[in-house]
């Protein structure tokens, strides 16, 4: 059914000219299915004529994109990348680089922040106010972020210790207007040499994202790469992993999308005492 738009007189016709608005997955008998292309709740419809048998090349561009202009007229959304190892070239870096280019395509914008870049990073010591530059770069970049993608590799049947850091450094975030990764969808992505560790540290991965009050993406991507190459940044032996991590990152993209609608821009001023008063969790939860 169509909400938001004009109806015609009769529920079976197929209007020539569509109105704007949203389409909603229905089991109505009363809808003719033919005549709609299915999208899910809330995807933008683009106008033009409905046909009753659409290209299949069409349902899927349809399905797979978002209009930015059907949201934001002046800002496209940052989508952050988080993840990497200590080795360069990783296997777990460029699988992340592979779902950004899928959140760009989706219409966002990105940054990464690789495994070189997080260890960089100092162990996180919430005891001490001094933050190193690089601590306030990841976090004033997560602070102002739409979306987070997070890939690490499967370590001992749990997240890499880099990794960890980097998320244990976002309890500065605790006093935010948005405190943690609050109204930021995530996409999460395991690297691990064998399936086992794969599955098992995609469901630690979505707990800490729940544990920061983010929202995990519905698709997670667990690679083996035992059976996976990454040749280089652009290159992977597996057309199915690259479709599975462009899922990623447009899923990321598409709910930061629909979340900057609703939402005031992130501000970083001093939290008031109230905000102050807030107890920190981060660590304990995780």
């Amino acid at each position: 059914m169509l909400i938001g738009g004009a109806s015609t007189a009769n529920p079976y016709a197929c209007p020539s000219q569509p109105a704007r608005g949203y389409m909603v997955r229905t089991k109505s008998r009363f809808v003719p299915p033919a005549a709609l292309i299915k999208m899910m709740l809330q995807s933008p419809v683009r106008p033009g004529p409905l046909t009753r048998n659409p290209p299949a090349s069409d349902v899927s561009r349809y399905r797979r994109s978002i209009s930015l202009t059907s949201f934001d007229h002046h800002r496209r959304p940052l989508v952050v990348g988080i993840g990497g190892t200590t080795r360069a070239a990783s296997s777990t870096e460029r699988a992340l680089g592979f779902a950004l280019r899928g959140a760009e395509a989706a219409g966002a914008k990105t940054r990464l922040f690789g495994g070189a870049f997080l260890h960089s990073l100092p162990h996180y010591a919430p005891e001490h106010s001094e933050r190193t530059d690089e601590q306030l770069e990841l976090i004033e970049a997560v602070r102002h972020a739409d979306a987070l993608i997070i890939a690490t590799p499967g370590y001992h049947g749990g997240v890499s210790g880099l990794v960890k850091n980097a998320l244990d450094t976002l309890e500065e975030l605790r006093a935010d207007e948005r405190p943690y990764l609050d109204g930021r969808a995530v996409g999460c992505i395991v690297t691990a040499y064998g399936w086992q560790a794969a599955g098992s540290v995609l469901t630690s991965l979505r707990s800490i994202v729940h544990a920061l009050r983010g929202w995990p993406t519905p698709f997670g991507a667990g690679i083996n790469t035992l059976e996976t190459r990454f040749d280089s940044v652009d290159t992977c032996s597996d057309a199915k992993v690259v479709d599975q991590l462009a899922t990623v990152g447009q899923q990321a993209a598409q709910f930061a999308l629909a979340f900057t609608t609703h939402r005031p821009p992130a501000s970083n001023a001093t939290p008031g005492p109230i905000q102050q008063a807030q107890p920190a969790r981060l660590l304990h939860a995780v």
